[in-house]
């Protein structure tokens, strides 16, 4: 595995039945950029962020469940996108799609493929970057997207792989004395993690991250997501894994989302993994403002299950 040949985390992509609903959330809720929609698809940008979007939405139809289409990650060119897919397929990993042209906004080319629990996986380069701006003082809106959390049944197997096949690297790991390892903090740069893998009952989303200007514009955008109705699920507070801020909301379909800020930057030549002990209460919220993280928090993060090895239609 080539090392560090991820760059960064583009967008994560979700499918709902209530398509109407769910594009008023990203609108209004949750702040977000709607750049284009189409043929039962629609992008949303985060203005601070140059990528084209940072989430896409897409129309379930005929009887089908909300599902997490996939996540995707960005490397620096079209020669990595080629040379990821080749070695992925010679150590065995199953592709969903072979590199081509992209034709969602700002192009580029990419690939699919499968992870070890059957979700899905987009690689791309050479995608053209949006034209974006500096979020000002008080503006409640999402700079970027920050991270995306799963759920694994069996969390470890799902970090070997990414680690193996990826070159994600461990941040930091949380583990209960009793229940084990409950999630991994992995990294694809110098952000304390660009994805998190998160001990579940079944494969599913657990969480999307978004990233606010600053203290204020987080408290903010939290209180335009409780006056519209949005279910908080956890927070305000600030986890001791990425020292930052955090404030959970779900969904009209119940897909939890993350309002956050200041999450770590680490320098990867001194930086050693740490384990958190999840039983103390300065680990999930150092601050002390947050409710316990009780089974009835975790519940709600679990989400429905997503179906494996199956392709979005697009």
């Amino acid at each position: 595995m080539t090392d560090k040949i991820i760059t960064h985390l583009r967008h994560v992509d979700i499918a709902v039945p209530d398509f109407a609903t769910q594009r008023e959330f990203y609108r209004s809720t949750w702040g977000l950029t709607e750049i284009g929609k189409e043929n039962g698809l629609s992008y949303f940008a985060a203005e601070g962020s140059p990528e084209q979007y940072v989430v896409r939405l897409r129309e379930s139809r005929d009887g089908d469940d909300k599902r997490l289409d996939l996540i995707a990650f960005g490397v620096e060119s079209r020669t990595d996108v080629e040379l990821l897919a080749q070695q992925l397929v010679a150590d065995g990993v199953r592709l969903a799609s072979e590199p081509a042209a992209l034709q969602g906004p700002g192009g580029g080319y990419g690939f699919r493929f499968f992870d070890v629990d059957g979700r899905i996986v987009e690689i791309s380069g050479d995608v053209a970057t949006r034209r974006h701006r500096k979020v000002e003082e008080r503006e409640a809106i999402p700079v970027r997207l920050a991270h995306v959390v799963v759920n694994a049944p069996d969390p470890a197997r799902t970090r070997d792989f990414y680690a193996r096949h990826l070159g994600f690297r461990l941040s930091d790991t949380l583990r209960h004395p009793h229940m084990g390892d409950l999630m991994y903090f992995m990294r694809c740069n110098t952000w304390h993690h660009a994805l998190a893998i998160a001990q579940g009952p079944h494969v599913s989303m657990h969480h999307a991250s978004f990233e606010m200007r600053g203290l204020e514009e987080w408290m903010r955008g939290q209180g335009r997501a409780t006056r519209l109705g949005a279910e908080k699920v956890w927070g305000p507070g600030r986890h001791a894994p990425g020292d930052n801020v955090f404030a959970y909301y779900l969904d009209p379909h119940g897909n939890g989302h993350e309002f956050t800020y200041d999450v770590l930057e680490i320098d990867e030549d001194t930086w050693h993994p740490s384990v958190f002990d999840a039983a103390l209460p300065e680990v999930s919220d150092q601050w002390g403002t947050a409710d316990p993280m009780d089974e009835l928090v975790v519940s709600k993060l679990f989400n429905t299950p997503d179906p494996l090895f199956t392709p979005p239609p697009v």
